[in-house]
């Protein structure tokens, strides 16, 4: 049975799969609405300020040249505490170059699990004009400790400081003098794109988002027997107060909205709880510009999805993407067995 381990319940869905991965992240899919009639009032990007005018306090541990293109390990100030671990990818020249920032999933036994995801995508998008940013997430910098109790306020800090901590990283791309501040994107995977979903209503410094494979809407996961399976199990008392403490913490009242920002969609077949009827659901709550794929792949999608995903922000941010066969030798993203609990 597979599960993703990474706090926040919603996480731990969206990044692997069985039927404790269903129950962890519909619990904090369903544990966090508290009911479709205050949609409105959930709605409080306030939640996620911070001092934007706190030191970014960068600093860099190494980096590693590939061709024409500069890998540099960093680090930068978290609003939330601690540091962030981040590559950031330069191609030569002095720009003005289009950014994006990628977040990472977390299915629980991938040696991907954290920045390195999109690590070959950003190089073979740099010659292209392509400065990146990719963060590893608080579940996987050293020394977090997970936390087993789904309704545990520290599944929400995680949450939270991720989402903060991401806008934190447009700070760091925004500062530089070779970047356009006006085609910075975001591509974000499984509890990643959740983040993203989080990240469009809230952060409007973004033209553009990829959301793969994540979860966008307590109001259409409520509707689940695998929520209402839990709730019991847990107990409705306990479930239904986790549930009105975190009411302002569902996508789905985010993602309505990111305009004017577009959001592409990026779902897959093969799954146990994104299904294709689920995500449609899901992206009725996205609002408009928007664009829907479903690919027959696994959670981890694949190269088609990675084709789509490269020419869209190619169309978004005006860059030329890179050939056909440089995309081509972007290697596929390893969905591994989960071991058995």
């Amino acid at each position: 049975m597979s599960r993703e381990k990474g706090g926040f319940v919603r996480s731990r869905f969206i990044t692997s799969f069985g039927l404790a991965s269903i129950i962890a992240f519909v619990l904090v899919t369903c544990a966090l609405a508290q009911s479709n009639s205050h949609a409105q009032n959930d709605y409080a990007p306030q939640k996620f300020d911070y001092d934007n005018n706190a030191p970014l306090a960068i600093q860099e541990a190494s980096s590693e040249v590939r061709g024409n293109v500069t890998v540099h390990d960093i680090s930068y100030a978290s609003p939330k505490g601690g540091r962030v671990p981040a590559y950031l990818v330069v191609p030569n020249g002095k720009g003005p170059f289009a950014a994006i920032i990628w977040g990472h999933w977390y299915w629980e036994n991938s040696a991907m699990r954290n920045r390195k995801e999109f690590l070959d995508e950003a190089v073979a998008l740099a010659p292209s004009g392509i400065v990146s940013l990719l963060t590893d997430g608080p579940i996987a910098r050293p020394g977090h400790i997970e936390v087993e109790d789904q309704l545990d306020d520290r599944q929400i800090t995680d949450m939270v400081q991720q989402i903060v901590d991401m806008r934190r990283g447009a700070d760091v791309l925004l500062a530089r003098k070779d970047v356009d501040p006006k085609r910075l994107a975001y591509v974000g995977h499984s509890y990643n794109a959740t983040v993203g979903g989080f990240l469009s209503g809230i952060d409007k410094r973004f033209k553009a988002f990829v959301l793969m494979t994540g979860g966008l809407s307590d109001e259409v996961d409520l509707k689940s027997e695998q929520m209402k399976e839990y709730r019991q199990k847990v107990g409705a008392e306990k479930f239904d107060d986790f549930r009105a403490k975190y009411n302002w913490m569902d996508p789905g009242k985010y993602v309505a909205h990111a305009a004017p920002a577009t959001v592409f969609l990026q779902y897959a077949i093969h799954e146990d709880f994104l299904t294709p009827e689920r995500v449609r659901e899901y992206a009725t709550h996205v609002s408009e510009p928007k664009r829907f794929q479903l690919y027959d792949a696994p959670h981890a999608l694949n190269a088609e999805a990675r084709r789509d995903r490269i020419a869209f922000l190619a169309t978004q941010l005006k860059f030329k993407p890179p050939a056909s066969a440089v995309i081509a030798k972007v290697p596929n993203l390893f969905q591994p067995e989960s071991p058995k609990e």
